[in-house]
């Protein structure tokens, strides 16, 4: 699928994944090659018109890395509401969660993918 910009959402997910935020980066560290309870995650993966952040597709799981610029957006509610039709849960993670209550987070993500944390 090609944006207004004429790229491809993978194109655009390639370039997200090359340019993180410190808390995508932090959070990813928690979540790759397995780490958390066997999940395998992918990061930056296009799901229909949209980017998602973190995806497991065993759980059908999204996690999103949040800062203060999604409090209450309505571009989010739309985008969560079309994730959810697709049979997808999406979990919202502040950003200062990542970078400050570490534990809390995966505790969260656990217990939301339904395992024991």
């Amino acid at each position: 699928m090609k944006t207004d910009e004429g790229i491809s959402s993978a194109q655009r997910a390639r370039a997200m994944r090359r340019a993180p935020t410190d808390a995508e980066l932090r959070l990813w560290r928690l979540l790759r090659d397995r780490r958390m309870s066997g999940l395998k995650f992918r990061r930056q993966v296009p799901v229909g018109p949209y980017i998602v952040d973190f995806l497991c597709v065993g759980q059908r799981l999204i996690v999103e890395a949040d800062g203060s610029q999604h409090g209450e957006s309505l571009r989010d509610a739309r985008r969560d509401a079309y994730l959810a039709r697709q049979g997808w849960t999406v979990l919202r993670v502040w950003n200062h969660d990542i970078l400050q209550h570490r534990e809390s987070v995966i505790d969260t993500i656990l217990a939301r993918a339904g395992l024991p944390w």
